[in-house]
């Protein structure tokens, strides 16, 4: 989401927010950086595939398996991926290219969890522009050099 915000000092402010498909790295989480990788989703992934062709193919045509324990299964399967994508890290982006000496290019740069939650902080900060003609310094959006 891109939008154009006008700070109360005349700066003309974008701000942008988009979603990260991948975790950025944090000075917090350095030692966990070191990880087998993807292999070990795909690999359980391929195995409850496999369990639930077997289960269909070995099930005898007599029996009748109700809608709702079909339903119950793949809800139960869709959970962590969709948890997945609705917990993904979001960039909020602040900038300003400036106008004169007085007022400097400035980027200001943040990352926040989930679509709802970046959406709310979108809506704070441009707010914040509008009123102090800055992001707010105590919320995720830090100035960047």
């Amino acid at each position: 989401m891109n939008r154009a915000v006008r700070g109360s000092d005349g700066r003309r402010w974008t701000l942008r927010t988009s979603i990260e498909w991948s975790n950025p790295l944090e000075i917090d989480d350095w030692e966990h950086d070191v990880s087998g990788g993807r292999s070990q989703g795909i690999v359980m992934g391929a195995i409850v595939l496999v369990m639930v062709v077997a289960f269909l193919v070995w099930t005898p045509a007599t029996v009748v398996v109700p809608g709702w324990l079909i339903l119950a299964l793949l809800l139960l399967a869709l959970f962590f991926p969709v948890r997945w994508l609705v917990r993904r890290p979001w960039s909020i982006i602040a900038e300003t290219p400036g106008d004169t000496d007085e007022h400097p290019p400035e980027r200001w740069v943040g990352v926040v969890r989930g679509a709802l939650t970046a959406h709310q902080e979108g809506a704070r900060v441009a707010r914040n522009i509008e009123l102090y003609a800055e992001p707010d310094m105590n919320g995720p959006l830090q100035p960047v050099e």
